[in-house]
C-alpha cells in the first residue's frame, strides 16, 4: 500500500533554514520515497512500511543532531500526484 505524506519541520534554532535543509537532503537518500518540496512543507510519497521508517529514522536522527524541533505531518492513505499544480 503507497503512503502519501506531508512534513514541516520547525527547529527551535535560530538559523532554522539549515536543520531543514539537512532533513530534506537526508529524505532525497531514499531512493524508493518521491519527495517534493515548496515553501511551506515537503510532500512524500512510498511504499507505507518505507515512509512510516524513514519517518523514524530521520525524525530520530534530527532530534539528536540539532535539539528540539517539532514536525508536523498529515498522512493520506494511498499515493497523491506530487506534480499536481492548479
Amino acid at each position: 500500500m503507497k503512503l502519501t505524506a506531508e512534513i514541516s519541520m520547525y527547529p527551535f534554532k535560530e538559523n532554522y533554514i539549515e536543520p531543514i535543509q539537512w532533513f530534506i537532503d537526508r529524505v532525497d537518500s531514499y531512493k524508493s520515497i518521491e519527495r517534493k518540496t515548496n515553501a511551506m512543507a515537503t510532500q512524500i510519497c512510498g511504499e507505507y512500511s518505507e515512509v512510516m521508517a524513514m519517518l523514524a529514522v530521520e525524525m530520530q536522527a534530527a532530534h539528536e543532531k540539532w535539539g528540539k524541533a517539532v514536525f508536523v505531518v498529515k498522512f493520506i492513505g494511498g499515493e497523491l500526484d506530487l506534480t499536481h499544480t492548479q
